[in-house]
């Protein structure tokens, strides 16, 4: 899932070498946090969040499909969060 996040955030942050990405389990799920650059945050959120809301949709569905190959045994939450380097 890490590479998912890595490859879409990558094609929209002008600094890619100082993106850094936190991947912590709890509970029943996964948060992936990456941390950006001041000057990259918007073009990473995108206009009203759209870019943001869609890398969200896009992380549940991957998950969603890691869950069903693995027959549940997988975590069932991924939260995906955007914070300032």
């Amino acid at each position: 899932m890490l590479e998912l996040v890595k490859y879409i955030v990558n094609q929209f942050a002008e600094h890619k070498d100082e993106v850094e990405y936190q991947v912590s389990e709890e509970g029943t799920g996964v948060t992936i946090t990456v941390l950006l650059e001041e000057s990259d945050m918007g073009k990473v959120i995108g206009k009203q969040g759209k870019i943001a809301k869609a890398l969200r949709t896009l992380v549940r569905c991957a998950a969603s499909k890691i869950k069903h190959r693995n027959q549940g045994k997988r975590k069932s939450r991924i939260i995906f969060r955007l914070f300032l380097h």
